[in-house]
């Protein structure tokens, strides 16, 4: 095979993967916020403290009827209340997902720390 031959069979694989591997790439995260865990102490978080890891998926759920917060946004880890955005930090993401937006969360940090607002922090990333 020749230098040619090469380039154009190299050229033609690269382009077939790019008309058919478009499609197929893994759609990318852009974090938008890394925020504490409010209530953590509250609901379930405590009890499922020693199964909780790093960059395990979280479930973002809003609660426009929440009588405390109209922007509420609960984090749930397998189907269990782990807290709340903190209320200073729901807004934009409460916005994003009432308009659709793809969003997920996962844990961005544990920390063994008295204080319950410093336990667990999340990061919210949007989809692209």
């Amino acid at each position: 095979m020749n230098k040619r031959n090469f380039l154009r069979g190299l050229l033609a694989a690269l382009g077939a993967g790019i008309a058919t591997g478009a499609a197929a790439q893994p759609r990318r995260r852009v974090l938008i916020q890394i925020s504490p865990l409010a209530g953590f102490q509250y609901h379930a978080g405590e009890e499922l403290w020693p199964q909780l890891a790093i960059d395990q998926p979280l479930s973002l759920v809003r609660e426009p009827d929440n009588p405390f917060d109209a922007d509420a946004v609960r984090i749930d880890w397998r189907g269990r209340k782990l807290g709340y955005l903190p209320r200073a930090e729901n807004t934009a993401v409460a916005q994003m997902l009432d308009r659709g937006e793809q969003l997920c969360a996962r844990v961005a940090r544990l920390r063994t720390w008295p204080d319950p607002w410093e336990r667990v922090r999340v990061a919210v990333e949007l989809k692209v």
